[in-house]
């Protein structure tokens, strides 16, 4: 594949990740009902995590995983600098799924107790019950 339209294709999928974490934002601030919101945040939480993974890529032909050998040349060695995708990013993203996931369950088990205790999960109607409670 030539590097032009690999440049391309790179811009494309930063385009669509940055279109769809731009999305999953207006969700989140939008729409009123609180299941579209924890759906809105979950895509927001997966493309950033895919757009960290996009970053730690570094856009190196023929990336191989940071596994080095049990005894490793010089030439491995030099091999791996060159063509190693970023472990830590790996690790950060995966640090990141898991914190999200308990983020999206608290989120959920919030919004079945305030429909529990509202009857509605639209927010506005609950602004309006909590404000004839207190």
């Amino acid at each position: 594949m030539s590097t032009s339209l690999s440049y391309i294709i790179w811009i494309i999928c930063y385009s669509c990740l940055v279109l769809t974490i731009s999305i999953a934002l207006y969700g989140i601030v939008t729409r009123p009902h609180l299941i579209k919101k924890v759906i809105a945040y979950t895509i927001f939480s997966d493309a950033i995590n895919l757009f960290i993974v996009f970053l730690g890529y570094r856009r190196i032909p023929n990336a191989r995983v940071a596994v080095l050998p049990l005894r490793p040349t010089p030439e491995d060695i030099v091999m791996y600098e060159k063509t190693a995708v970023d472990p830590l990013v790996q690790c950060l993203v995966l640090t990141a799924v898991v914190i999200g996931l308990a983020v999206i369950l608290f989120f959920t088990f919030l919004a079945i107790q305030l429909y529990r205790l509202y009857g509605t999960l639209d927010s506005r109607e609950i602004a309006k019950k909590s404000r004839l409670r207190w």
